[in-house]
């Protein structure tokens, strides 16, 4: 009865901890959309009979160029994206298939970059990116970001959980190295794909400081560095306008999560991610 007891007190407090992490989580959040749907006189008083309005989007809309901010920040993505499946799936399948000199000194130098902060590396990135003349540019934000350390442990540890008699059985059937890859490593690693997908989209559309570092016009920049400068407190700060904006921003990942909260949940189960 004791440890029955214990069990379920200790039960109680998680539950309790779980509970209060979520919403001191989502406060932030919450606050948000009171701000952004309400006056700028309502924006820090909780009148429940407050008018709602959508004015404070339209204004948004009008004084910065969201729509550049948009296009820049999918453009960003969708490339980061392409060229980190493309390589870290090739790395991931050597490092999990063959056998060559200096294997596992090259995979540990790919573990050691997961303990790198990528903001450490922000003035040699910046210089190598000014010798390309590539400052100012989409590419020049994505480019540092492109092989991804995470994503070719992530793929690697996927495709070692493949049995070799598949590569066998399409060996026979006359597959090449790439149709092997292509037609039974990638189809079966599906679920660790969708889970990396989402990580890295989640993190790039949210990335800040680098773009801000390496942008200095509206052509380029991303949602991010646009929102930090319409809600820079130089001209005042209406919580309400900037909070319209926050909305504008985070609405996608927002919506995309909304829809697909399943799919997020299970690829992250079937890839392993703790």
């Amino acid at each position: 009865m004791t440890g029955s007891r214990k069990f379920s007190i200790w039960g109680c407090f998680e539950v309790s901890a779980a509970w209060l992490l979520a919403v001191i989580w989502i406060l932030p959040l919450l606050y948000a959309f009171w701000a952004g749907f309400h006056p700028a006189e309502y924006a820090t008083s909780f009148d429940l009979f407050a008018p709602l309005t959508l004015a404070n989007f339209g204004v948004v809309w009008s004084q910065a160029p969201f729509v550049q901010y948009f296009l820049n920040t999918f453009i960003l993505v969708t490339s980061i994206l392409i060229v980190q499946f493309v390589l870290c799936t090739l790395a991931a399948y050597a490092f999990a298939r063959f056998e060559f000199w200096g294997k596992n000194v090259a995979f540990a130098l790919v573990l050691v970059q997961l303990m790198i902060m990528p903001e450490v590396l922000i003035v040699e990135n910046y210089a190598t990116m000014s010798k390309f003349n590539l400052v100012d540019t989409i590419s020049g934000i994505g480019l540092p970001y492109m092989a991804s350390a995470f994503g070719i442990f992530l793929l690697r540890q996927s495709f070692k959980t493949i049995p070799k008699e598949l590569d066998d059985a399409a060996r026979i059937e006359g597959c090449s190295m790439m149709q092997i890859l292509w037609k039974v490593y990638v189809p079966l690693a599906r679920s660790t794909y969708l889970a990396y997908g989402l990580v890295s989209v989640s993190y790039h559309w949210n990335n800040f400081l680098w773009p801000l570092v390496i942008t200095n016009s509206v052509e380029t920049r991303p949602l991010t560095v646009g929102l930090a400068i319409f809600g820079a407190p130089e001209s005042g700060v209406d919580w309400s306008l900037v909070s319209a904006a926050t909305l504008l921003a985070v609405a996608p990942l927002l919506i995309a999560f909304l829809l697909f909260q399943r799919q997020f949940v299970q690829s992250f189960m079937h890839a392993g991610i703790k």
